[in-house]
C-alpha cells in the first residue's frame, strides 16, 4: 500500500501528520502546511488511501485499516511518534489512532469531527438531519459514484459552498478551491474510492465489525487532544463535539470558530494555524 505524502520543515524536527476530510486531498492543508514547517516542525500532508495519488484499493476503507495505515505512514517516515491532525474524515481516523495504537501518537488536533463513540451515540438518539441526509444519499451503489463525477465533479463544488460558513463560498479563493477538489475527485475510481468509508459507517452499524469497532473505541485517549469546530457548522453541531471530551483523559481543549463552517482549516486558516502553533509548542 503506497500512500502519497507532501512534506515540508526540517527532518529533525518534530514529526505532524495532516490528514485530510471528504472531499479533499493533502492541498486542503496548503495553508497549515508551510507555517508549520516555517515553525521548525517536520509536517507530512498524506493523501488518505482512495483519495489523490494514493493507492485506491477496492478495500481497506473501515477506521480499523485507515488508522492502521497512518501508524506505518508514522513509522516509514522515521519517527516513532507523531501529533496527528485530521479534518473530517481524517478527524475520525485521528481519533481511531490515538485509541487503538497511542504509542505511535503523542498528541492529536481534531478539526470539524467529534470522536467516533459521541457521533454513533448522537445519531442514534437524536440524529441530526443534515448530515444524515448527505450520508444516506452515499449509500446506493453505482449512483453516487456517478453523481459525483457528473458535469466535471459540480458536485463536489456544491457540497464544499453547502458546508462553508459566512463568506468562504464568496472569497477570492473559493473558485481555486472548488477546481482543485473537483480536479481530485475525477481522478479514475476516487469518486468510487472516497465514499466507501461512508458506507462501512452505515453498513458496519449492522455487522460484528461494527460492534468490536464501538467496543473498542470504548477506550479513552491518553494524549492531549486539541478539537477545533466551526460554530456555523451545518452538519455536524458544535454541541455534539463538543460531547467528545468525556472520552479524553490527557487534557482536552476545545475552540468554537465563530461565523465558520465545516472547513475550518480552509475558511479560516489562520485561525486553526495559530491555534495549532499554540497547542504543538505547549
Amino acid at each position: 500500500m503506497q500512500l502519497h505524502v507532501a512534506e515540508a520543515g526540517p527532518e529533525s524536527g518534530p514529526l505532524v501528520l495532516l490528514l485530510h476530510g471528504f472531499p479533499g486531498f493533502w492541498w486542503a492543508w496548503r495553508h497549515q502546511l508551510p507555517a508549520l514547517a516555517t515553525a521548525g516542525y517536520r509536517v507530512a500532508a498524506a493523501d488518505l488511501r482512495g483519495y489523490g495519488e494514493s493507492d485506491r484499493p477496492p478495500r481497506g476503507y473501515d477506521l480499523w485499516t485507515l488508522a492502521g495505515d497512518a501508524a506505518g505512514l508514522v513509522r516509514s517516515l522515521g519517527a516513532r511518534e507523531a501529533t496527528i491532525v485530521g479534518a473530517g474524515w481524517g478527524g475520525a481516523v485521528a481519533w481511531t489512532l490515538a485509541t487503538l495504537r497511542p504509542g505511535v501518537v503523542s498528541r492529536i488536533a481534531v478539526v470539524a469531527a467529534p470522536h467516533p463513540r459521541v457521533v454513533r451515540d448522537a445519531a442514534r438518539r437524536r440524529p441530526w438531519g443534515p448530515a444524515v441526509r448527505v450520508v444516506a444519499s452515499l449509500q446506493p451503489p453505482r449512483l453516487p459514484e456517478r453523481r459525483l463525477r457528473r458535469d466535471d465533479a459540480a458536485w463536489v463544488a456544491e457540497l464544499l459552498r453547502a458546508g462553508s460558513g459566512d463568506g468562504w463560498a464568496s472569497a477570492p479563493e473559493f473558485a481555486e478551491v472548488a477546481d482543485r477538489h473537483r480536479a481530485a475527485m475525477l481522478t479514475p475510481r476516487v469518486s468510487h474510492t472516497a465514499l466507501e468509508g461512508f458506507r462501512w459507517c452505515v453498513r458496519s452499524q449492522f455487522r460484528p465489525d461494527g460492534a468490536r469497532y464501538a467496543a473498542a473505541m470504548a477506550r479513552r485517549v491518553t494524549v492531549p487532544v486539541l478539537q477545533i469546530h466551526g460554530e456555523a457548522d451545518p452538519w455536524v453541531p458544535d454541541r455534539v463535539a463538543r460531547a467528545s471530551a468525556r472520552w479524553c483523559d490527557a487534557g482536552h481543549v476545545h475552540r468554537t470558530l465563530a461565523g465558520v463552517g465545516h472547513f475550518p482549516h480552509q475558511e479560516a486558516p489562520q485561525h486553526v494555524t495559530d491555534a495549532l502553533l499554540d497547542f504543538l509548542d505547549e
